[in-house]
């Protein structure tokens, strides 16, 4: 069973070495090769949690056995394997459910390529969860950035190239920030392990070094809430989101944003040390702009005729949400914040792949006054889309809903001020999703006279692909077992939370 502890590294190189293999397949061997890996990559994820159960604890794999400062290390334990999984699962049906639309959206040449990228993206997702060093840490973020960028541009048309642009723009300012904070935390421990970092920051007077502190904290804080699209650094997202192909939609919004939450999350708790970011004050600030998000992610997302588009506003709001648990400031706001990760991952990812499917019989848009009966005309999609919206508004037996339900009991332990914030704020953001989201439900499920839409490639008559009804079934299912079983998830967590200690 020891032999699990090599799963995290053969995880991360697996990936790249499947990433460099496809750039020189055709598209059918390149695609194949991408679902094996994934399928291995969650198989490997599962032993990592098995072993980290059994042994109750934490493992470290050090490459090539050295210790510091000359080797480097992962890390692994309970909420490592969990993300893992996740992010490996996620990933899998979101290629699998965007399969048809890759293969139309991208040209026939290219498509081994973007198979490349979703490698690539998967060795960064797992090495920023699996890495206990913070430089290892800032250069998969950095691939994280560049195959993120990639599968924006990937369509081939001045509208990708130019939401690219400014998506790589606006992440490498974050990343910049982060490499500032990043270098002087080495400058005053001397260290690049987050183990090591959090043992010589327990020997350092924090009273003395309380400006430097709280400056490295603020600017790792800034530039990882740069790249998560907080509110007011979410520009790029609903561009990039429009310009990009269902999968990368998935992607982007379900896997890379969350990335660099855990990273951040991971900084907090193994480097610096949470009681330490609780008394710069920071988590204040973050938590301040988490509730700006909510509020007016949300009302951005209301004024947007694109479904598309609203989904992509929709998706800062829910960033929102998991920085005001983590602003919070208690271990109940950063579980409630780790669990609606999960929450929003697995049910952004269906929502976006729905669209693919409502897509296909609307015209190719998914405009508002594009969009009406769709539910009736691509069944599988129509329900994948509500179920999704369900969640998001926070309907019982959703996903959605326990993540409310947690950020309200967070609240209940955070003082009288921040709680009535907390509860106002989410009533006002349950509102306005209500308010959007049920405004596409409408609108999927008006019926219209037969004819009414013109062009419309599948008609009633015609199934959705296999892969496609699979995909979206799995995810259907997924959310049904979040919302059903979150107190299992939640223990998962909580015990996962307790190691990064």
């Amino acid at each position: 069973m020891k032999f699990c502890t090599n799963f995290p590294m053969f995880s991360i190189i697996a990936c790249l070495m499947c990433g460099v293999i496809c750039s020189v397949l055709g598209k059918k061997a390149a695609r194949c090769l991408t679902y094996g890996l994934l399928a291995f990559l969650i198989a490997l994820s599962g032993g990592v949690l098995a072993y980290a159960l059994k042994i109750d604890g934490e493992f470290i794999y050090r490459m090539g056995h050295f210790g510091a400062p000359f080797g480097n290390e992962l890390r692994a334990g309970v909420l490592e394997g969990v993300l893992a999984i996740f992010f490996s699962v996620i990933m899998f049906f979101s290629v699998l459910a965007g399969e048809k639309h890759i293969d139309q959206d991208v040209e026939e040449n290219k498509i081994n390529l973007y198979y490349t990228l979703i490698c690539l993206m998967m060795s960064s997702l797992l090495a920023l969860t699996y890495t206990n060093d913070i430089f290892t840490a800032y250069v998969f973020v950095e691939i994280n950035t560049i195959t993120a960028a990639g599968l924006v541009a990937v369509m081939g048309n001045g509208r990708a190239y130019f939401s690219s642009a400014k998506y790589m723009i606006m992440s490498l300012l974050g990343s910049g920030l982060l490499l500032i904070g990043i270098t002087l935390l080495y400058d005053v421990t001397g260290h690049l392990l987050l183990s090591d970092i959090k043992e010589a920051v327990a020997t350092i007077a924090i009273k003395e070094y309380a400006e430097p502190f709280t400056i490295i904290i603020a600017l790792i804080t800034i530039g990882l809430s740069i790249k998560s699209a907080l509110f007011p650094f979410h520009s790029w997202l609903p561009d990039a989101h429009t310009a990009s192909t269902i999968s990368s939609s998935a992607i982007l919004s379900s896997l890379v944003l969350k990335a660099y939450i855990v990273l951040l999350i991971k900084v907090y708790y193994r480097a610096i040390g949470w009681d330490i970011v609780l008394e710069t004050g920071v988590n204040d600030i973050i938590f301040v702009f988490g509730i700006l998000a909510m509020i007016f992610g949300s009302i951005f997302a209301i004024a947007q005729k694109d479904v598309k588009r609203m989904t992509a506003y929709s998706s800062v709001a829910q960033i929102g949400y998991i920085f005001m648990g983590i602003g919070i400031g208690n271990a109940a706001g950063v579980m409630a914040a780790v669990f609606h990760i999960f929450a929003h991952g697995a049910t952004k990812s269906m929502i976006f792949t729905s669209l693919g499917g409502i897509k296909e019989v609307s015209e190719h848009s998914t405009k508002l006054d594009k969009i009406t009966g769709a539910g009736y005309r691509n069944k599988v999609a129509g329900v994948s889309f509500a179920v999704g919206a369900f969640s998001m508004v926070g309907i019982p037996f959703f996903p959605g809903f326990v993540s409310k339900l947690n950020f309200a009991s967070a609240a209940a332990e955070a003082g009288s001020t921040k709680m009535i914030v907390i509860l106002v704020a989410l009533a006002i953001s349950t509102i306005l999703n209500c308010l959007y989201f049920f405004r596409a439900l409408i609108a999927l499920y008006t019926p219209i006279k037969k004819g009414a839409l013109q062009n419309v490639e599948i008609r009633e008559t015609e199934k959705p692909a296999f892969k496609y009804v699979a995909a979206m079934a799995c995810l259907i299912a997924i959310n049904l077992f979040a919302g059903t079983f979150s107190d299992m998830i939640m223990s998962l967590i909580s015990k996962g939370l307790s190691m990064f200690s």
